[in-house]
């Protein structure tokens, strides 16, 4: 019965002892082709180098293996990963909630936290609730969204037009700023703020990738 050579399959490639073959391509520390060698020969070298003889293409004939310090090459590549997960965007939508005759003070509360989410690179879904009579004028509804969106325009634009839902009428605004750029400016602002509570110059602030984002805010209540 066929099985699977070397055991259980695991994502870690082989290192040193741990290859099983007669022979292998080796690659040397600097990137350099050392051509087919015996695995002993290999192995020799990597203990004359002070590295690890890692198997980096384990279907090639023969498997090529590279010269290298396993450990710092496990580090850094988890640091890649870790940045990488940093900076990924992930677009959020968030919602609000307005009434037709909604009073300028809550409209005022409102838009902003429409402006905070824009700000934070996430798109906003605006629904216009109408009760009773208010759903026979449809066109306070329409007015009030197109106030807001005037109201915005500067940090977002209207990607999705008002329209009809039911007993609601929705409208989506699209930030300006993609995702990425509004984490990036809140690690700066994070930053600078940090820097000033320490009495430093701005300057002496951290750059922005080496300053983790702060946890996103719980999302506002919504109801009107």
């Amino acid at each position: 019965m066929w099985c699977y050579r070397g055991g259980s399959i695991s994502a870690e490639p082989r290192i040193n002892d741990r290859i099983r073959v007669p022979e292998v391509r080796l690659v040397g520390p600097s990137g350099e082709q050392v051509g087919i060698v015996p695995l002993a020969k290999a192995l020799e070298l990597a203990q004359e180098y002070d590295l690890d003889l890692v198997e980096v293409a384990a279907n090639a004939r023969p498997p090529v293996c590279k010269l290298m310090d396993y450990g710092k090459f496990k580090y850094e590549s988890a640091m890649k990963a870790r940045e990488a997960r940093k900076n990924q965007a992930h677009t959020v939508i968030k919602e609000m909630k307005l009434r037709p005759k909604i009073d300028p003070h809550d409209y005022d509360t409102k838009k902003g936290h429409v402006v905070r989410f824009l700000k934070q690179g996430d798109k906003v879904k605006i629904t216009i609730m109408f009760r009773g009579r208010e759903q026979s004028r449809p066109e306070l509804g329409y007015r009030l969204l197109q106030r807001l969106a005037e109201d915005v325009q500067d940090l977002g634009f209207v990607e999705s037009n008002p329209k009809q839902d039911g007993r609601n009428m929705i409208m989506v605004l699209g930030p300006h700023k993609k995702k990425t750029e509004a984490m990036a400016e809140a690690r700066e602002a994070q930053a600078a703020r940090k820097a000033e509570r320490q009495g430093l110059p701005a300057e002496a602030a951290p750059a922005a990738d080496e300053v983790p984002a702060e946890a996103p805010a719980a999302e506002e209540a919504a109801e009107a």
